[in-house]
């Protein structure tokens, strides 16, 4: 099975080989803005970046932030991490272009939501 993936423009393509090890949405606000609140996990060895590395941004946090988000420069599609040296990293769910098979298994940061967000449990 593959799973193909990219930004709005098509500028970065993916494509993740199997299934991703989980599914999550994180409801902090830093997610939230970055438009990467739901994201699979992916292991480093079932990736490849097919295109548009070069048009890869990383956004570094500032503490208390720990995790990289990276975006495509020409569109602004948020992507998650494609870029990790780490063994299993997260993927932007929404770049997805085919199922991923696995569904949301978790939900954190949930006291983070805004106001009007309703009916979102873990």
């Amino acid at each position: 099975m593959e799973i193909k993936g990219s930004c709005m423009c098509g500028s970065v393509k993916f494509a993740i080989r199997g299934t991703p090890k989980m599914m999550g949405t994180c409801h902090c606000s830093r997610c939230r803005k970055l438009g990467t609140s739901t994201i699979v996990f992916v292991d480093r060895d079932q990736f490849t970046l097919i295109s548009g590395e070069a048009k890869i941004e990383t956004v570094r946090p500032e503490p208390p932030f720990t995790y990289h988000r990276s975006f495509c420069r020409k569109c602004g599609t948020s992507l998650g991490e494609p870029l990790s040296p780490d063994a299993s990293f997260p993927i932007n769910a929404q770049c997805l272009d085919d199922d991923p098979v696995v569904r949301n298994s978790f939900h954190e940061h949930e006291s983070d939501q805004p106001a009007w967000v309703e009916g979102v449990t873990g």
